[in-house]
């Protein structure tokens, strides 16, 4: 299995490496073949805070074919993070990956691009609710019903409400392409959810 992990300007780095690492551990601790390819809209992606990162394929390379899931770290709109998110070329990607009725995972405002892209309209979802709520505002300007739980999943479609869902949204995407107990054996192996969990 391969999941494909858009990396936009501005992508925050946490909310990234809980793909990572996640489905690093997974590969490690239950020998699952998930392989996780980095794309973006140039080889050398600049994140929030200026950390440069290289990524796997460039976003004209992608064959939504070749990939069980995408997945979609958030990002801050003073490094630049909509520019790339909003790219026309990314929506499609999007739109394509929905209509194969594959997994889109996304964490906090990443939603916004899944909004725009259409294939939110009339279902339900959530993104950052701080600074007044003007990103759900925004997310349901794009004809989404915003539910206010931390994790929200409408069919094939997993949207968060912030930066610290990341781990969760990430074993939530594990659980879905795999199943249940294995998920839990990674979270347990990472120590989430153990009284040592701080």
């Amino acid at each position: 299995m391969k999941v494909l992990l858009f990396l936009a300007t501005g992508f925050e780095t946490m909310e990234a490496s809980a793909f990572i690492d996640v489905f690093g551990w997974s590969r490690c601790d239950l020998e699952q073949k998930i392989q996780v390819v980095t794309c973006g809209c140039n080889k050398q992606v600049i994140s929030t805070f200026d950390i440069p990162v290289s990524v796997d394929i460039l976003i004209h390379e992608v064959n939504v074919d070749e990939y069980d899931a995408l997945a979609i770290p958030g990002g801050f709109e003073e490094y630049g993070f909509y520019i790339d998110a909003y790219n026309e070329d990314f929506l499609n990607i999007i739109r394509s990956f929905d209509a194969q009725s594959k997994w889109i995972a996304s964490v906090c405002v990443a939603a916004l691009p899944i909004g725009k892209s259409g294939i939110l309209k009339g279902r339900t979802g959530t993104t950052y609710p701080f600074n007044d709520g003007v990103r759900q505002r925004q997310l349901q300007e794009f004809g989404v019903r915003i539910v206010n739980d931390a994790i929200v999943v409408d069919r094939n479609i997993i949207t968060s409400h912030g930066p610290s869902t990341a781990p969760y949204v990430a074993f939530t995407l594990l659980e879905k392409l795999t199943s249940a107990e294995d998920a839990q054996k990674v979270k347990t192996a990472m120590g989430y959810g153990s009284k040592k969990e701080t």
